[in-house]
């Protein structure tokens, strides 16, 4: 398979990964020479995309992709991917699938209840109304085009170097307290396998939430890592007095429980690591976490 990623960030790069291990030609986009460098070393073709910059060298990548993964993030202009290659994405003569990587954020603030793929996108902050404008300008692609998209909406992310273990080793961690906030989480593994199973079947138009089986108020996955550590979790502190950042507030503006049967039940996705317990698990086992 030719496999090609517009934003090889920490999701996108991991699934990257999995594939050039099973063979797949792999090319993609990242923002830094140095890192498309880097990449290379992994046997991944990377090139430079952003403001300023293009390479001629991915229209030839397109044209021979076979699977297209989108993982750069809109702006306020709209999706800089349609923007810059719409044309060579329609023309692609072998590309069967589709996938673009989005956010639960587009659900909306919905007090703890719980949503699915029927609930209509009721995005609150700028960020995720911009993401659901590219959930729309991709599927509306797909259908003028008689391509195959794929919705994604990722739950929060974490993984290999990326969790509340690192928090803990570097002295970050907050055990944040607002009432009755709970909010999902997805390993970098889980994210992989579920665009692994859509491309052995692919459904134009499909919306999966991409998620594990257990919403979970914030201040207690911290808890669960400091004591896999062995360690005295943060103290409590309320919301208020967490001196959060603009963007970090926003992730506390909204509370929901998320399901994710379709992903279980269409494409038969077995999580690898169904709650935060077991890949916090996994992760301390493997090294991560203060010593």
């Amino acid at each position: 398979m030719n496999l090609f990623v517009f934003g090889l960030g920490f999701s996108a790069g991991y699934f990257a990964g999995r594939r050039v291990a099973r063979k797949d030609r792999v090319s993609g986009t990242v923002r830094s020479r140095e890192k498309a460098e880097a990449l290379s070393t992994a046997g991944i073709n990377a090139h430079v995309f952003g403001p300023g910059h293009r390479d001629g060298a991915i229209d030839a990548d397109l044209a021979a992709a076979d699977a297209l993964l989108i993982s750069v993030p809109p702006g306020a202009d709209g999706d800089p991917v349609l923007a810059a290659y719409a044309p060579q994405i329609a023309a692609a003569p072998n590309l069967r699938w589709i996938g673009y990587l989005s956010t639960i954020g587009v659900y909306g603030n919905h007090q703890g209840a719980w949503v699915d793929e029927q609930t209509p996108a009721m995005p609150t902050n700028a960020r995720s109304i911009e993401r659901a404008q590219a959930e729309r300008a991709w599927l509306a692609f797909g259908a003028a085009n008689n391509k195959p998209v794929q919705i994604f909406r990722l739950a929060g992310i974490y993984g290999p170097d990326q969790s509340q273990l690192v928090q803990l080793a570097r002295g970050t961690a907050k055990r944040i307290i607002k009432p009755g906030q709970v909010f999902n989480r997805i390993h970098v593994e889980d994210i992989a396998r579920t665009l692994d199973a859509s491309l052995e079947r692919p459904r134009p138009g499909a919306i999966y939430n991409v998620t594990d089986n257990e919403p979970a108020p914030p201040q207690d996955v911290v808890a669960f890592a400091a004591n896999l550590c062995g360690v005295v979790p943060p103290p409590e502190i309320s919301i208020d007095d967490a001196n959060l950042t603009a963007m970090g507030r926003s992730f506390y503006d909204e509370s929901k429980r998320v399901r994710n049967n379709l992903l279980r039940d269409e494409l038969g996705v077995t999580l690898a690591y169904p709650t935060y317990r077991e890949g916090l698990k996994a992760l301390r086992d493997a090294g991560e976490g203060p010593r």
